[in-house]
């Protein structure tokens, strides 16, 4: 939903990264520190109840995580294991987040039902991610759905950081419906990649029908390819018998009327000697 606004973020963030890429800075190393920052700011300042502290902090160092794939760009770096290290670092981060709060509903805030809602989008979070990553991992479309990590993460923030300020009733609903787009998003993913997948199912067989008709079609061409040779071989080979018999009739037709004259006789004795 809020990948209209990532130009403009990325506008806002090219200078930075243009200053960091004359530094021996590696993008890994940003992902590295936003997500240690963002971690430690969680798991420490949410249970003991600074909340908006805590949201500032988080705050910052997922400014400073951005910063990585625009200095990689930059420097000319992007990679493979920088996208996976990005991926596993913001799974740690965003359990930092939600493990944290839970840990204030159990300690401070004694509401265990709060604190079952912000471990189920801890679970449900990981899952969305997971079933893009797998899909996509197996040749299947599902760059879908209503919340991803950035609009998960930015509605529990927000809420989190009103809470702190004192607005009531705001992080209990924040979390609910962190709760239920969540399910949403990952519903949403599974039907895409059902459906990208019957799609590449569909397309696979068209492609083994059009191979089998072509062999059908290549046989029946054979086929037809040796029944004329084989016609044109006993065209020849008629041509040749007939030419043959005709040459040599006048010298054989003694010898068969010879053989002829010679074999009524044996016929006639073996008609008569059932008779006997």
């Amino acid at each position: 939903m809020l990948k209209v606004l990532r130009p403009a973020i990325a506008r806002v963030l090219t200078p930075v990264g243009q200053v960091l890429a004359r530094t021996p800075i590696t993008p890994n190393a940003l992902t590295i520190i936003g997500t240690i920052g963002m971690s430690a700011g969680a798991l420490t300042l949410f249970p003991t109840g600074h909340l908006f502290a805590g949201v500032m902090v988080c705050t910052g160092f997922v400014l400073t995580d951005m910063l990585d794939g625009t200095l990689a760009r930059i420097k000319g770096t992007t990679g493979r294991f920088g996208a996976f290290l990005d991926s596993t670092m913001d799974r740690i981060a965003d359990a930092a987040v939600f493990v944290g709060l839970a840990a204030w509903f159990v300690l401070g805030g004694h509401d265990k039902v709060l604190a079952g809602v912000a471990v189920y989008c801890l679970v449900a979070g990981a899952l969305v991610s997971y079933a893009k990553a797998r899909a996509e991992s197996v040749g299947l479309k599902c760059d879908v759905g209503f919340a991803e990590r950035t609009e998960r993460l930015l509605i529990a923030l927000v809420a989190t950081g009103l809470a702190g300020l004192g607005v009531p009733y705001v992080l209990p609903i924040g979390l609910w419906l962190l709760a239920a787009v969540s399910t949403v998003t990952f519903g949403q993913r599974v039907v895409a990649a059902r459906r990208s997948a019957a799609l590449l199912e569909a397309q696979s067989g068209e492609a083994a029908d059009g191979t089998r008709a072509a062999r059908l079609n290549g046989g029946a061409a054979r086929e037809l390819d040796d029944a004329a040779s084989g016609g044109l071989d006993d065209a020849a080979g008629g041509g040749l018998d007939g030419g043959a018999a005709g040459s040599g009739s006048p010298a054989a037709s003694p010898a068969r009327a010879g053989r002829g004259a010679s074999a009524a006789p044996t016929a006639d004795h073996r008609d008569a000697a059932p008779g006997g």
